[in-house]
């Protein structure tokens, strides 16, 4: 089930006070009110950025250190793979491996 953070465009439909659009005609006195209005709007969206911003930081740290230990695991099983080539016995041992077959049976239950 998807969140509502994870529907596409649901995050960009402008709500009521931001499509400017009033049941009530203006009044000179709600110039106030719609400043404070957009002030907490503009507060409410400068949080949100910190918070994202924050986020794929965070999410950028992990990203490198999985990139890191991928490597890192790359770098063993290449070094792994070149001593099992350059040694006889190691390499008679794998080829006499190869060769098995498994052994299989029936189970009835």
């Amino acid at each position: 089930m998807k969140g509502v953070s994870e529907i596409s465009g649901l995050r960009s439909i402008k709500s009521m006070h931001s499509s400017s659009k009033r049941s009530i005609p203006r009044v000179q006195s709600s110039a106030y009110l719609d400043l404070y209005m957009l002030r907490k709007e503009k507060d409410r969206l400068e949080k949100e950025i910190y918070i994202l911003d924050k986020r794929k930081n965070e999410t950028q740290k992990i990203l490198d250190d999985v990139n890191k230990g991928m490597e890192k695991l790359q770098k063993a099983e290449t070094g792994r793979k070149e001593s099992v080539a350059n040694d006889p016995c190691l390499k008679l041992a794998g080829a006499a491996d190869a060769g098995k077959e498994w052994k299989t049976m029936s189970l009835k239950y």
